[in-house]
């Protein structure tokens, strides 16, 4: 099969396709002892590809986990600021992973997590139309019709949001619980689209990511999604 580079190293599982995209920009990847100089390079595979003049590891069957994150952590291999990151506090025994996208520092719940950087990609796709579902505890006065129009979009600081929706789960005071869906994901949309109808987000917990449940995990423990379940989910749209 004859396919991209980047693609092809993405699915090496040793980074995502971005980064294999760098990776090759910054004259670091070669193929049969030449460097290559742009990510617009087919390879079938049979290749010598060596990064950095190592290898590319042995090519592993794809494997997706579901993890509880934790308030505090964040989705980053390394971060700048020196904070406790998702990767550096994983449970013993999985391997080199990467998420599929993100969930900011204050928030918790389900992230998916692969060894195959090109899944990864794929999963984050918002044409998969896959909804993702969270709980949100909010301050301050509920307005419903405000609460219904999101469902119509949204448009803030000249950022256009896609439809939310979001429905009354239980009220105390000036604390409300909601159930909140949106298909798109942009960085901190849910608490900024909140804001925007007077609403401060003080807890969020996201319960799934398409046809993937948090279920019953608890803070920081991670389970292996069966093969067999992710072949059902993806059909033939990926090759494991």
């Amino acid at each position: 099969m004859i396919e991209r580079l980047a693609k092809f190293i993405a699915r090496s599982g040793v980074c995502s396709r971005r980064m294999a995209e760098e990776l090759i920009s910054q004259g670091r990847v070669t193929v049969n002892g030449e460097e290559v100089k742009t990510p617009a390079f087919n390879v079938s595979g049979d290749e010598k590809i060596l990064i950095d003049g190592e290898k590319l590891p042995q090519k592993e069957l794809t494997r997706l986990w579901l993890y509880y994150k934790p308030v505090g952590l964040v989705t980053s291999h390394k971060d700048e600021k020196g904070r406790p990151t998702v990767f550096e506090n994983l449970p013993a025994g999985l391997p080199r992973v990467i998420s599929v996208g993100r969930l900011d520092l204050n928030s918790e719940g389900l992230l998916l997590l692969t060894n195959n950087g090109e899944l990864s990609r794929k999963l984050e796709l918002p044409s998969n139309g896959w909804a993702r579902r969270y709980k949100v505890r909010v301050h301050g006065f509920v307005n419903l019709q405000k609460l219904q129009a999101l469902q119509k979009g949204t448009v803030i600081d000249g950022v256009e949001y896609g439809p939310i929706t979001a429905t009354m789960e239980s009220s105390q005071g000036a604390n409300t619980w909601l159930n909140v869906t949106l298909t798109e994901g942009k960085n901190r949309e849910i608490r900024r689209v909140m804001k925007s109808i007077g609403l401060e987000v003080s807890r969020l917990i996201r319960l799934s990511y398409g046809p993937f449940q948090l279920g019953s995990l608890k803070k920081g423990e991670a389970k292996e999604v069966p093969t067999k379940v992710l072949r059902e989910q993806l059909g033939n749209t990926f090759e494991l």
